[in-house]
């Protein structure tokens, strides 16, 4: 099984405004509708979890610069 490439913090904010845009257009059924709020749900948290990482990995940085006296 081949592994599956993380999108970018970028491609995922593209991929929610078209669902925004879709959801806004207000010509889906109500179970396609749920559909795409379901996965604008999942791309918002997958994107909390990215700049969560993010944020941890500058804290880190940031401790060791200070450590050196950087």
């Amino acid at each position: 099984m081949a592994a599956r490439k993380d999108k970018s913090i970028e491609e995922t904010f593209q991929e929610l405004e078209q669902i925004i845009k879709d959801l806004e257009a207000g010509e889906n059924s109500l179970e396609d509708s749920f559909k795409k709020y379901e996965a604008g749900m999942k791309l918002i948290k997958s994107c909390n979890d990215k700049i969560e990482k993010v944020e941890k990995q500058i804290l880190v940085l940031e401790e060791g610069g200070e450590e050196r006296g950087v």
